[in-house]
């Protein structure tokens, strides 16, 4: 089959989504919808995916240099706010014992900084903007974004099953001496209901007793960050991906990523048996996850 790719209309025009229907081939089982995912999942059927796996743009942190784009609203409310509501439908075209994986990282307040400069190993730290102080916070205070969330989506109706530390072993040096290097993000699970699927047995650690093999998942996963060639700027590295998929949906059972980004759990689905979908504001950046997902890798 040849490398070719159809951008088909999948929904009116006022939304201007549009479908990327990848080269069928043995091992691609996934389609790129480039849209705003707060207006594409609007036009989602009920009870759709069986699973959901993501990482939104983390507020304040980074400027894909995109309208509309979600992590540059002006205050992190606004942020927590426009996350519930997108979530709120994502919610809805997820099966009733579907799951929410949702990765998440932290941020400092900008101590009245009002643009930043890129560094040598990170370019995307570059912003021409920051957001201000939120109220009630104070200068170089932790903001606390991800429990934020985690709580606005459980007061929304998200049962909130467990947070799950992702360790960096090979994370990125910081410059600061007045705390620790922060090696760490979350990892939220949700359910849609009470009871739901989950696959504890795929995702079993080894245990350090002779005496038995394995063990039930603990909390902290050790997961080493993964370069990335392309130009996106928050890759989450494929294992991390793979522990959700495998124990939050069933072989050929269907996967939504709404923040598609690079592509990497559209990758792990083609590589695991799942069907996926993924959504992507910036067309830049689905062309990328395109190509990477026909290389399959």
């Amino acid at each position: 089959m040849s490398e070719t790719t159809q951008v088909l209309d999948l929904f009116d025009t006022d939304h201007r989504a549009l479908v990327t229907q990848l080269a069928e081939n043995a091992t691609n089982r996934c389609e790129i919808i480039v849209g705003d995912a707060r207006r594409v999942l609007k036009e989602m059927p009920e009870g759709y995916f069986d699973c959901v796996v993501t990482s939104p743009p983390y507020w304040g942190l980074r400027d894909y240099g995109i309208d509309g784009q979600i992590g540059a609203e002006a205050t992190v409310d606004d942020y927590i706010t426009g996350l519930v509501s997108l979530f709120r439908e994502v919610r809805r075209t997820l099966a009733d014992d579907g799951t929410l994986w949702l990765n998440i990282g932290d941020s400092y307040t900008s101590g009245g900084r009002t643009w930043r400069d890129a560094d040598a190993k990170n370019k995307g730290r570059a912003m021409d903007y920051r957001a201000p102080t939120p109220e009630g916070l104070k200068p170089k205070d932790l903001i606390g974004v991800p429990w934020r969330l985690a709580f606005a989506l459980q007061a929304d109706g998200w049962y909130l099953r467990t947070d799950i530390i992702w360790n960096k072993p090979n994370c990125q040096p910081e410059s600061v001496k007045d705390r620790p290097t922060r090696a760490h993000e979350y990892v939220f699970l949700f359910s849609k209901s009470e009871k739901y699927y989950y696959d504890w047995q795929a995702i079993m650690e080894p245990a350090s007793s002779p005496k038995q093999k394995s063990k039930n998942r603990r909390t902290v996963w050790n997961i080493n960050t993964e370069p990335y060639a392309g130009s996106h700027f928050a890759v989450y590295p494929r294992t991390l991906v793979q522990l959700c998929i495998a124990a939050g949906s069933r072989v050929d059972g269907r996967v939504l990523d709404p923040f598609f980004g690079s592509g990497t759990t559209g990758v792990v689905c083609n590589d695991s048996g799942r069907e996926c979908v993924g959504v992507e504001l910036n067309p830049e950046y689905a062309e990328l996850a395109r190509e990477r997902l026909l290389r399959g890798r």
